[in-house]
C-alpha cells in the first residue's frame, strides 16, 4: 500500500523554513552560496535541486541556483511539507460532526478554518479541534495531520471523512488512493456553461506564484487531473455546476474551471473575484458586489462524500446542504435571472 501521506501529497503546498534579509553592505553572491553558508547541514546540490524545483524565492519570486543576491533582498526556502517543532496543543474549537462510530468521524468543515497546521497557521486548525475531542489519533507518517486522508482548501466548506484508527487511517487513504471514494461539489461559476462535460489537465504548480495552480498542457509536467462536470441550473451570468473528482489535487476545480474559461465565483486567487460576465450598469455591479460579500470566498462546497466504511465494509454516503451565506447567494442569481428572462 501507498504511504498515507499519498493521499494529502496530491494536495501539497508550501511552507516556508528559512528567511533572511540581506545586510545593507551585501555584496553581489549567489543565492545557492549565500544560502549554503548559512545551511550548514545542507549541501549546496540539495540547494541548487531546490532552487531548481522553484523553492527558493527573493523577494517573493523563484530564482535560480545563480541568482545573485543584492543589498536588502528577501531570501526564503519553503519546501512542501510544514517544519515539524510545532507541538499540537488540543483546542476547543466548534466542528459539526454529522457521523461518528469507533473507526470514523464524518464533519462539515466550515468556511476559514484551516484542515492543518501548516506555516502561518499553528493553532486553530480542525486538526487541533479533533486532538481536544478524541485523546488518541492515528498519525501515519505525519504527526501533524492525525487522522487525515484528505483535505479542503480554507474558504471551502463541506463534508470531509477523518480516521480513527490506524487500521482505518490505512483502509481510507488507499481508497482515495485507488480513486474508489465518490467526491461531489457544488461550484457556482462564472459564464454560461452550454453543457455536461470533463476536464483533464495536469496540475502543476505556477511558475509565477509557486501558492498557485495551473493546467500544463506537457504531459510530463505535472500531476494527471480529471474533473466531471454536469450543469445544476444556469443562472444568468452564472452557472451552478456539480463537479465529480476522478482525482483529488491541490484546488484542482478552481483550477480547471478557470482553464476552460469558467472561473468559480469570488475565487480571490484564480480571479473569480471580478465582475467577468454581465452589464456595465452601475445597479449590477452593486449587485455583484452584494453577491460577493455573503461569501468569504470561492463559492464552492463538498456536497457529499462516498466512501466504503472501513470495517464493515458496507458502502457509506453522506451529504451537506450549502451554508446559509451560500444559499443566499444562490437566492439572489436565481432572482437576478428571473428578471433577466421576464424583461426579454
Amino acid at each position: 500500500m501507498e504511504p498515507t501521506d499519498r493521499t494529502i501529497e496530491d494536495g501539497d503546498e508550501l511552507f516556508e523554513h528559512f528567511k533572511y534579509l540581506a545586510d545593507p553592505g551585501q555584496q553581489l553572491l549567489r543565492v545557492d552560496k549565500f544560502l549554503c553558508d548559512r545551511l550548514p547541514n545542507t549541501s549546496r546540490n540539495r540547494i541548487q535541486l531546490s532552487a531548481k524545483a522553484g523553492f527558493v524565492k527573493v523577494n517573493d519570486a523563484s530564482v535560480k541556483p545563480n541568482f545573485r543576491i543584492r543589498p536588502h533582498d528577501v531570501i526564503t526556502l519553503e519546501l512542501p511539507f510544514p517544519i515539524r517543532d510545532k507541538e499540537l496543543v488540543p483546542e476547543d474549537l466548534s466542528l459539526e460532526i454529522l457521523y461518528e462510530d469507533d473507526e470514523v468521524l464524518v464533519l462539515n468543515k466550515e468556511a476559514g478554518m484551516v484542515v492543518h497546521p501548516g506555516y502561518g497557521n499553528y493553532t486553530g486548525t480542525m486538526v487541533h479541534g479533533l486532538m481536544h475531542h478524541f485523546n488518541n489519533l492515528p498519525s501515519g507518517t505525519n504527526p501533524q495531520r492525525p487522522g487525515l486522508v484528505h483535505r479542503l482548501d480554507k474558504l471551502t466548506t463541506g463534508v470531509m471523512v477523518v480516521a480513527k484508527s490506524d487500521d482505518s487511517l490505512a483502509h481510507l487513504a488507499k481508497q482515495f488512493y485507488d480513486r474508489s471514494t465518490e467526491r461531489r461539489y457544488w461550484a457556482l461559476v462564472w459564464g454560461d456553461l452550454s453543457e455536461d462535460g470533463t476536464v483533464t489537465g495536469n496540475l502543476a504548480r505556477s511558475l509565477k506564484n509557486r501558492k498557485l495552480m495551473e493546467v500544463y498542457e506537457d504531459p510530463s509536467i505535472g500531476k494527471h487531473a480529471v474533473t466531471h462536470y454536469k450543469v445544476i441550473k444556469r443562472l444568468g451570468y452564472v452557472t451552478l455546476v456539480e463537479c465529480k473528482l476522478e482525482t483529488g489535487r491541490t484546488h484542482q476545480i478552481r483550477v480547471h474551471m478557470k482553464h476552460i474559461g469558467h472561473p468559480l465565483f469570488n475565487d480571490l486567487e484564480y480571479g473569480g473575484d471580478k465582475i467577468l460576465k454581465g452589464t456595465v450598469f452601475t445597479k449590477y455591479r452593486q449587485f455583484v458586489m452584494n453577491c460577493f460579500s455573503l461569501i468569504p470566498g470561492q463559492a464552492l462546497h463538498a456536497k457529499s462524500l462516498g466512501f466504503e466504511h472501513p470495517k464493515t465494509g458496507k458502502f457509506m454516503s453522506f451529504e451537506k446542504e450549502v451554508p446559509e451565506g451560500y444559499s443566499q447567494l444562490l437566492e439572489k442569481w436565481e432572482k437576478y435571472s428571473k428578471q433577466m428572462l421576464d424583461s426579454q
